[in-house]
């Protein structure tokens, strides 16, 4: 098993105020979505944001596996796609009855930040809404409980029993939370269900160490936690076509409470009526 990096509190501070970036990508975002934007405009505001602020996108140019490299500033992802959404993978202009997870990667100063929220364009359907309270509220639930008498494996308890007890919605499987810092991927990995058996995921018997800077990330549908993905792209869609949502804090495990490095996002304005 990889080793887990330990920030010192100086790095910690760099990590913040490149999480703080992120949450700023957002919040003008979230002034500047409207419908009849298409995903290749709203990537290019993401851009421009990011050359404004002094940063840029960890996600563009990114490779992983045998995918080509990630063309786009930011993970553009609506309705059924679950994560990593391309600028041209949906033409079609956002319309009222749309959901969009936008996922922000920033390389600021040495250090990155890596944060998702999920928009509506309108008023969202009573299902779309369950969606979204139960993703903040499984995020928020298992934040909490990512200190050190914990082992992550409290996390995914907290989030499955949110998602999959209480709400009766279904967590995507095979996706998760991960370490980061100077790079954007690093150990542990942090599943959001309880895995069937500890070699399923071996990181989850692993302490709340302090000093550990991990993003973690709710991804949920209304209809299955299956996906599929086509040979060489990047977006994954839910295996059903049924609507998906993506959450994700930057968080800082502590010697008390977990610190949230992305403060601000759930104060978003993310019903877009405009």
């Amino acid at each position: 098993m990889a080793r887990i990096p330990i920030l010192s509190e100086s790095d910690a501070e760099h990590a913040s105020v490149a999480a703080q970036k992120v949450v700023t990508v957002h919040r003008r975002l979230a002034d500047h979505l409207r419908a009849g934007q298409t995903l290749a405009e709203i990537d290019a505001f993401v851009a421009q944001t990011l050359e404004s602020i002094g940063a840029k996108s960890c996600f563009k140019g990114y490779r992983a596996g045998r995918l080509p490299p990630f063309p786009s500033h930011a993970c553009l992802s609506v309705n059924d796609c679950v994560v990593h959404g391309t600028a041209g993978y949906y033409e079609k202009p956002m319309a009222p009855g749309d959901l969009l997870s936008v996922d922000v990667g920033v390389a600021y100063r040495g250090w990155m930040g890596d944060a998702a929220w999920t928009y509506s364009f309108g008023q969202p359907s009573d299902g779309a809404r369950k969606l979204m309270d139960a993703g903040k509220d499984s995020l928020r639930l298992g934040i909490e409980q990512l200190h050190p008498d914990n082992t992550y494996l409290a996390w995914a308890k907290a989030v499955q029993g949110c998602v999959e007890g209480d709400r009766g919605l279904h967590l995507v499987r095979g996706l998760g939370g991960h370490g980061y810092g100077r790079k954007l991927h690093s150990p542990p990995f942090i599943s959001n269900v309880v895995p069937r058996t500890p070699m399923e995921w071996p990181e989850g018997s692993k302490r709340c160490e302090p000093g550990t800077l991990i993003a973690v990330e709710p991804m949920l549908a209304i209809g299955t936690g299956a996906t599929e993905q086509g040979q060489g792209k990047w977006p994954i869609f839910t295996a059903d076509g049924s609507l998906s949502v993506h959450y994700e804090h930057d968080v800082l495990i502590t010697d008390g409470a977990p610190r949230v490095l992305t403060e601000g996002l759930d104060d978003l304005n993310d019903v877009i009526e405009r």
